[in-house]
C-alpha cells in the first residue's frame, strides 16, 4: 500500500474539523484534538458528549461526516498496527466460549497475517502479559467465569501484546473495584513511561488530576484541551457539565475541582 504524506507527525493523535452525525443529528461537531506522544490523556464530558463516538471514529468503527484524523502522522487505516483498543465491558459478548490466554493471543493476530496461527512464541508473550496484570493463574479459565475487574485486566493484557504506540480505552475503570482500578492505572502509567500514548474515556472527575497528565473536555464540541494544570479548572468543567457540577469558583471560595461529588458526574 502506498503511504500518503505524513500530516502532523509530531502528534500521537491529530483530529481536524471532525463532525460525526447519527441520523442527521451531530454527535461531534467540528472538533479539533491534538494529543502529543508519551502522555496519559483523559477524555471527559457529560453523558451524550460524544466521548465513545470519538474513540470509535478514530478507530474506523464509525464513519465521520467530515474532517480528518492522523495517528503519528498517518491516516488510521495505515496505522492499525500502531493502535490498540480496550472497549467498554458492556459492549463485549462475555458468553463467547474462549479461554483467557486465547483472548490475549488475539492481540497478536494483526501481526501474524492471514496464514499464520499463533504458536509458542505468541503464547509466551500472552502469558507474560497476563503475569503483568496479575492474571497468569487464570490463563486456562473461560473468560465468562471471571469477575468484571478480572475481565478488564485480561483485555488490558490483550492490548499490551499488540505492541501498539497508542492505546485507546473506553471507560476501563467503570464497574471495577478499587484494587483493580489502582492496578490498571499503575499499568497504564508504566506503559506511558515507556513512551506509549494512553487515551482513556474517563467518568470520575475526582481522579483526573491523580491519574492523568493531559485532558480533553468534550461536549459535542471540544470545550478545552491541554495539560491538566491548565485545563482542569472549574470554569472549563462548568462549560461542559453546566448545572450538574456542584462546584464553587476556586478564586472565590478556595474550592477546587476535587470538590465535585462522584455521583454528580457519573
Amino acid at each position: 500500500m502506498k503511504r500518503e504524506k505524513r500530516h502532523e507527525p509530531d502528534l500521537a493523535l491529530h483530529i481536524e474539523d471532525l463532525t460525526v452525525a447519527y441520523e442527521g443529528k451531530p454527535v461531534l461537531w467540528d472538533i479539533d484534538v491534538n494529543i502529543p506522544p508519551g502522555v496519559m490523556a483523559a477524555v471527559i464530558g457529560p453523558n451524550g458528549a460524544g466521548k465513545s463516538t470519538l474513540i470509535k471514529t478514530v478507530l474506523g468503527l464509525v464513519k465521520p461526516t467530515a474532517g480528518h484524523i492522523c495517528i503519528h502522522g498517518y491516516p488510521p487505516r495505515q496505522a492499525l498496527k500502531r493502535v490498540a483498543y480496550v472497549p467498554q465491558r458492556s459492549s463485549v459478548d462475555w458468553d463467547f466460549p474462549t479461554t483467557v490466554v486465547d483472548v490475549v493471543m488475539m492481540g497478536r493476530y494483526g501481526h501474524l497475517g492471514w496464514f499464520r496461527w499463533p504458536g509458542r512464541r505468541e503464547r509466551r508473550r500472552a502469558m507474560d502479559a497476563l503475569s503483568a496484570v496479575g492474571m497468569e493463574a487464570f490463563a486456562k479459565r473461560q473468560i465468562n467465569q471471571l469477575s468484571g475487574g478480572q475481565q478488564q485486566r485480561v483485555f488490558l493484557a490483550r492490548a499490551m501484546v499488540q505492541d501498539a504506540d497508542v492505546l485507546f480505552l473506553d471507560e476501563p475503570m467503570a464497574g471495577v473495584d478499587a484494587t483493580t482500578e489502582k492496578a490498571v492505572v499503575a499499568l497504564l502509567q508504566e506503559l506511558r513511561d515507556q513512551g506509549k500514548t494512553i487515551i482513556v474515556v474517563h467518568h470520575d472527575l475526582q481522579t483526573v488530576r491523580d491519574y492523568f497528565d493531559w485532558l480533553v473536555i468534550l461536549n459535542v464540541r471540544v470545550v478545552a484541551q491541554g495539560p491538566i494544570p491548565e485545563v482542569y479548572t472549574g470554569e472549563n468543567l462548568r462549560k461542559a457539565y453546566g448545572g450538574r457540577i456542584a462546584l464553587l469558583d476556586p478564586d472565590s471560595s478556595g474550592e477546587t475541582p476535587d470538590a465535585v461529588p462522584r455521583e454528580v458526574v457519573n
